[in-house]
């Protein structure tokens, strides 16, 4: 009886118990936490980092010098970049140095000149000399004309050259008919060494593509020859002085091609009476008229024309 009573009283208790309702709040928080696989465990691991902002890489196309350039971006900010002035230059000193290539070129084919002519072959030999490919020959657009245009050129600067290193004091001493004569000598004497080849020299200049540059240079150097002679002038006998000088000079180039008198004598004779004779005023007119025809038909209309109104106008 007892061991049953005993049972009764515990199976009350047990219904007793799970009709007394339990509060939601009153359950501890520890209850309510999700449960770890442990308490010992570390600090929860750090978030990832955001991801960057895409970078966009320059185009490749122009080249290693502008992907190296993106490779310097830095570490200061935004990407470096050559500025188009650096680019500018470095062009500007490339072409300075194949201007310079190609005067050694031309330079170097004037040793060739007397044997092959004012030519393509001339140049190419001359590329030779200097250990530059023959191929720079391809680069000049006239030729032949670009050789004897240097000539000229260097021929201009040889006759400054002499005359600013002393020569110029010593035609101080002479008359005006002297210092042109002197001076006229001294710049035909130049082309003695080519004179066999001069021929082909005039007649490339006087093709239709060259002529312009050929009158310009020639229109230089009888200005520099009157300057260096001692004429300041700025009237109208400025242009008459050149018109007739320029005769002369042209006349005595094609004289030359004729004279076989020992060193050009009768060449430097021929110089002197023809300045003489044009220094002259009573035989100013007469003697630029011969040097016109003998230039040629279209400038000695021209020097006529020129001549002709002067000196009507000093006769009126």
């Amino acid at each position: 009886m007892a061991s049953s009573l005993a049972a009764r009283r515990l199976l009350s208790r047990a219904a007793a118990v799970r009709r007394i309702p339990v509060p939601f709040a009153s359950a501890p928080a520890s209850a309510m936490a999700p449960r770890r696989f442990s308490a010992d465990a570390g600090p929860p691991p750090p978030l990832p980092p955001p991801p960057l902002e895409p970078v966009v890489e320059p185009p490749t196309s122009e080249g290693a010098g502008t992907s190296s350039s993106s490779t310097t971006a830095g570490a200061g900010g935004g990407a470096h970049r050559s500025s188009p002035g650096a680019s500018a230059g470095a062009r500007r000193q490339g072409g300075a140095g194949y201007e310079e290539e190609q005067e050694k070129v031309l330079r170097a084919s004037l040793l060739h000149v007397p044997r092959m002519g004012w030519s393509e072959s001339a140049m190419v030999a001359g590329a030779r000399d200097v250990g530059v490919s023959p191929a720079i020959v391809g680069a000049f657009p006239r030729k032949e004309a670009a050789l004897v245009e240097f000539f000229m050129d260097d021929c201009l600067q040889q006759l400054i050259d002499r005359i600013d290193a002393g020569e110029g004091e010593q035609l101080k001493n002479l008359i005006l008919s002297e210092r042109l004569s002197k001076l006229v000598r001294m710049r035909l004497e130049m082309q003695a060494p080519y004179i066999s080849k001069w021929p082909q020299a005039l007649s490339i200049q006087a093709q239709p593509a060259n002529v312009s540059t050929s009158l310009k240079q020639r229109a230089v150097l009888v200005d520099e020859i009157w300057h260096a002679a001692g004429d300041s002038g700025s009237d109208i006998d400025w242009y008459v002085k050149r018109t007739v000088l320029g005769g002369i000079y042209s006349t005595s180039e094609v004289y030359m091609l004729t004279d076989n008198s020992p060193e050009f004598r009768d060449t430097w004779t021929f110089v002197n009476r023809r300045i003489k004779d044009a220094l002259d005023l009573q035989k100013t007119f007469q003697e630029a008229a011969y040097l016109a025809e003998a230039v040629g038909a279209g400038m000695g209309g021209t020097v006529q024309g020129v001549l002709n109104r002067v000196f009507q106008k000093r006769s009126g």
